[in-house]
């Protein structure tokens, strides 16, 4: 079957809409590399004072790393979340573009992509919620 001109149409005003998500996406993906970013500085600042500290302070210096250590591990997996639902968002794109021009019906398949886009990018907000809460928690999420 040849796909014609009204279906590829059809297909390109359905993939408007996971574009706009793909821009969502990429907006939280900088704004989780912008934490990261800072959350790596911050540690950087604390392990050099270190060794200048009294007992006490270097304990809490310690406890402060470890915290920082936590949260920069979850806004990781929270962008490898937001980068596994981007790429999910574009193998719908391709899936439904796909399914146009071979005369295939990929309709479950481009479902079950987008669910999984979704869930990726729920587990992605997720992550990013604990990560801003342990950060007001611990106090340290705007020290230089």
């Amino acid at each position: 079957m040849n796909p014609n001109l009204t279906d590829i149409s059809h297909v390109i005003q359905l993939a408007v809409a996971p574009v706009f998500l793909l821009t969502a996406i990429a907006t939280l993906i900088n704004a989780l590399n912008t934490r990261l970013g800072r959350i790596v500085d911050r540690r950087r600042v604390v392990q050099d004072r270190l060794p200048t500290r009294a007992p006490d302070a270097a304990e809490a210096s310690q406890l402060e790393i470890r915290m920082l250590v936590r949260r920069s591990r979850l806004v990781y997996y929270a962008i490898f979340c937001s980068v596994l639902s981007a790429l999910l968002v574009c193998l719908v794109v391709a899936g439904a573009f796909l399914g146009a021009l071979l005369g295939v019906d990929l309709a479950r398949g481009v479902a079950a992509l987008f669910i999984a886009a979704m869930l990726a990018m729920i587990a992605a907000l997720g992550l990013f919620l604990r990560e801003v809460f342990l950060a007001v928690r611990s106090g340290t999420h705007n020290q230089p």
